[in-house]
């Protein structure tokens, strides 16, 4: 399985990567957090780190550490706008329960 990114996602990324000026991607993981124990993570990636695994779709590049992989596999990042609010959305199928907030997972 795979980490995938729709569209729409990649859009976005490539938009911020480009107002930013700097960039080869950007990294996907998750932290220990919240009431349910996990919280996606999103960062900028400068630079490639030692053991990154490399996800590439629709001409973004999407790293995600080995540690992380096992509770993101097979997740889908979608970008999503309703209303006023719009942010990444995450499909994952690893995931049991979320915390009524939506900050937080177990798997």
């Amino acid at each position: 399985m795979a980490i995938t990114l729709t569209e729409r996602a990649a859009d976005h990324i490539q938009r911020y990567i480009q107002r930013r000026g700097k960039g080869l991607g950007l990294r996907l993981g998750v932290k220990m957090t919240g009431c349910s124990g996990l919280a996606y993570k999103l960062d900028y990636v400068d630079e490639a780190k030692d053991g990154d695994l490399l996800f590439e779709q629709h001409g973004i590049k999407l790293y995600v550490d080995a540690k992380s992989l096992p509770f993101l596999e097979g997740t889908e990042v979608d970008f999503t706008r309703e209303g006023l609010n719009e942010g990444f959305r995450f499909a994952n199928p690893n995931e049991k329960a979320s915390c009524g907030c939506g900050e937080s997972f177990t798997v």
